[in-house]
């Protein structure tokens, strides 16, 4: 103000005595202009009322007095003073709305990107440090902290724009009062008779006053939302006040969402399980009952006296209840092997083991009068397995190759990558399976629905229990197109190297042992190394 006067008043001066214009003084209305759009309405008055003294004293005869000797001066001076508090009133009150304007863009901008953060993150937890980021930058606050719960004694930190540095232990809290409907809130001081639990070992700042605004949805207390500022500090503008009251209203929605969310996916994990136990009690009821029907009537056939049974017809019927007893016993198995994959109960003993012999006792054992081709190379590794693990992958792979496949399969193997891992494929020349279905093969109780089928056979959980333990063993499975035209079932498992075997001649005579071999009969010198075992 005072460089304003000083300015005008040297302009008054050069245009009057200088220039010659018999009345400058509306170049006074220039400073009560200028003061009233940098400060405000105050200033601007008291600029005007100055400025009407200084070109009296200075500009009015008699000169450097207040005395006014002609009185069209007096009408001058007087609607020269109106007009300018009129003016320095107008001007402070266009900067204050500037100011407020700007303050409203602000606030606008600071709750749009607080309310895009939570509306984008999954929950709370992941939007909180950026919410509380923005409120510090876009306020006077030195320190932000979110807590929650139903009381200050119970509330856990979510977020800290301090990160883990120590809380502050308030002798005092300003507590922000909101009023109903449109009223401003206020900012209420008040003793702390205990202090918040906010953790253990986070107590600090002994004394210190901070200011909280509860979060609150529906008149239910959720947390708090805390902030520190520097001592001396006045209390919070009114811009600030109102995003702060708005921040914490869209962090108690937010609060309430997660809780609506958490609601409903436990409703969906109880629907799902519900229809979960449905399932396995249809499959379970469905699958056994026909196995111990078989077994039923075979027995009580059997058991009738009154039946004549040839030695043949007998050994038919107990060949029958056994591949029925073998039937329920495969169900029972992976029923309890699938509870155990899920359960992470699974604890693969991984040893090195031949492939073809593996392979070989499955082959054996499977009941199929279909063909089955080996196409394994002698040079494979040896598989770093769970020799149970892998009986149960194969026998479930094959025996689905077997019910559902065409007239011929084909097991074969190769050494992928740098021979850390083999690959087994077992594929036939069927129909194959649908590109739709492909994906759902290893899930629980799917079943490909083909045309014309009739009775279902299994649980649809054998390809699922096999993906279980191949992952258990560092492997996996995948479904595709085999060469033969049907469904390939591709076994990934890590393989594993034996050391090579000793020389079976004296480094010396190692070439001329290659160049010239034994007769088969002939007997091995008494000194010679006997064959290491090669593993396979």
């Amino acid at each position: 103000m005072t460089v304003a006067l000083a300015a005008t008043t040297a302009t008054v001066a050069v245009l009057e005595q200088v220039v010659a214009i018999p009345y400058a003084a509306p170049v006074y209305l220039l400073a009560v202009l200028a003061v009233g759009m940098l400060v405000g309405t105050i200033p601007a008055i008291a600029t005007a009322v100055v400025s009407s003294v200084l070109y009296d004293f200075l500009f009015i005869a008699p000169h450097f007095t207040l005395t006014v000797a002609d009185p069209s001066e007096w009408l001058n001076l007087l609607l020269f003073l109106a007009v300018a508090v009129a003016i320095g009133r107008l001007a402070g009150l266009e900067a204050a709305r500037t100011e407020e304007a700007a303050d409203r863009a602000g606030e606008a901008q600071a709750l749009f990107r607080i309310s895009r953060s939570l509306a984008t993150s999954r929950d709370l937890a992941g939007a909180a440090d950026s919410v509380l980021a923005e409120l510090r930058a876009s306020g006077t606050m030195d320190r932000i902290w979110l807590g929650l719960g139903p009381t200050t004694s119970d509330e856990r930190i979510v977020a800290d724009t301090a990160g883990e540095a120590p809380l502050p232990v308030p002798m005092f809290q300003v507590v922000l009062q909101r009023s109903p409907g449109d009223e401003p809130s206020r900012w209420v001081r008040t003793h702390v008779g205990a202090a918040p639990r906010h953790g253990p070992g986070r107590g600090g700042q002994a004394g210190a006053t901070v200011h909280r605004v509860r979060v609150e949805v529906g008149g239910e207390t959720l947390g708090s939302l805390w902030a520190l500022r520097s001592e001396g500090e006045r209390a919070p503008e009114r811009s600030e006040t109102r995003l702060l009251s708005a921040a914490a209203d869209q962090l108690g929605q937010a609060v309430r969402r997660d809780g609506l969310v958490a609601e409903a996916l436990e409703a969906e994990v109880a629907r799902r399980s519900d229809a979960l136990k449905t399932a396995l009690l249809d499959s379970v009821s469905h699958d056994l009952r026909t196995p111990l029907a078989t077994i039923r009537a075979a027995a009580g056939s059997l058991l009738d006296a009154g039946v004549a049974w040839s030695p043949t017809e007998r050994t038919d019927a107990l060949r029958s209840i056994d591949a029925e007893a073998a039937r329920m016993s495969h169900l029972v198995r992976d029923l309890l092997d699938l509870s155990r994959i899920e359960g992470g109960a699974l604890r693969p003993e991984l040893e090195p083991h031949d492939l073809d012999e593996m392979i070989a006792r499955v082959v054996r054992r499977t009941p199929t009068s279909k063909p089955i081709e080996l196409d394994l190379p002698g040079d494979l590794p040896p598989l770093l397995v769970d020799d149970t693990y892998f009986d149960e992958i194969l026998t479930n792979v094959v025996e689905n190759a077997v019910r559902y496949g065409g007239e011929s399969i084909r097991i074969r193997a190769a050494i992928v990558g740098d021979g850390s891992g083999v690959e087994i494929v077992v594929e036939d020349d069927g129909r194959g399976v649908p590109e739709a279905d492909l994906g759902h093969l290893f899930e629980k109780f799917y079943r490909v629905r083909r045309p014309g089928e009739g009775a279902r056979h299994g649980m649809g959980i054998g390809l699922t229990v096999a993906q279980g333990l191949a992952r258990a063993m560092g492997g996996r499975i995948a479904a595709g197109r085999s060469q033969l035209g049907g469904l390939g079932m591709r076994i990934h498992l890590p393989a594993t190297s034996l050391p090579p075997e000793p020389d079976e001649t004296p480094a010396a005579d190692a070439q001329a042992g290659a160049d010239a071999p034994l007769p088969a009969d002939a007997p091995p010198a008494a000194d010679a190394p006997l064959p290491a075992e090669s593993g396979r």
